[in-house]
Parts: structure tokens; sequence; C-alpha cells
């Protein structure tokens, strides 16, 4: 099941994403978890994040996105539930009724790269992380994304 996120799942949400950055080894970590927990926090407040609920658990959260105005700015699935579908689900409700959505990942994360062109998007520019086509707090190469509905 995919909600809206309450207040009580910056927890889950921070924790999904301290994962991701512990777990990558070419994710630098730039904050502290309890920094993770007060970004999830204002992403939460601010009305962007959806959750995804394991399926038949009924309670925790599996993954989450967040999605503001068109623009995904983060969509992780906990370890545990990678490769189940969890992801895609959260993607297919941003794209149900958005004409247009962009995203930005980064040039090292090949799976991510994978799971967005399977999904339809395209490739839209490049940039080093610092600048040049782009700016992320890590200062990593990225890949800006989009996605736009067929008119078919």
């Amino acid at each position: 099941m995919i909600r809206r996120a309450q207040p009580t799942d910056a927890g889950a949400v921070a924790a999904i994403l301290s994962q991701f950055i512990d777990t990558t080894d070419w994710m630098p970590r730039l904050y502290s978890r309890a920094e993770d927990l007060s970004f999830a926090g204002l992403m939460v407040d601010r009305g962007w994040v959806l959750v995804a609920e394991p399926a038949g658990q009924g309670e925790g959260v599996a993954g989450f996105m967040a999605l503001h105005e068109g623009f995904i700015h983060a969509l992780y699935v906990a370890g545990e539930y990678r490769g189940q579908g969890v992801g895609q689900g959260l993607l297919d409700r941003a794209k149900d009724g958005a004409a247009r959505l962009e995203l930005t990942t980064f040039q090292a994360n090949i799976g991510a790269q994978r799971f967005y062109a399977r999904a339809g998007f395209r490739e839209a520019g490049r940039g080093d992380g610092r600048g040049q086509g782009s700016v992320n707090d890590e200062g990593l190469p990225d890949i800006r994304l989009i996605w736009e509905r067929s008119v078919a």
C-alpha cells in the first residue's frame, strides 16, 4: 500500500536513506544520522513524501519517494525490499496524472539508471556535481532524467 507519509514515518524514511548511504561504497556520508532524520522530517512536513508499506504486513515502511512539482527528489527502497516492485509502485504513483517527471541520479548508480530506463525515462543531460550542469551536496557526477507521458 502506498500512502502519504505522516510525521511518525520520518524515522523510517531517515533509516532507509541512511542505510543506502552506509551500504553504498561510492556514496560519501556528509551528514550525521540525526541530520538525515531532520531532512526526512522536513520533506515529510512539506508534504512531499509517499511511503510504501510492506505487502501483507500493514505497518512499517518498505520505501519512500519525495516528489514536488514533478521533480523526484528522492526514491529509496529498504535493502530487504529491493527487487520486489516497491520502487516501481512508488514511481507508478508519481506517473498517475503527471505529464512529465524529472530527477537526477548519480552516474555511479548504475542500478538506478537501469531502473529508470525500464520505466521510460530518458537522459536529458549530465553534470559534474559541482556546477557544470548540476549541483549536488556530494559533488558527484550526475545524470538528469526525464519521463514524459506519450500522447498516443
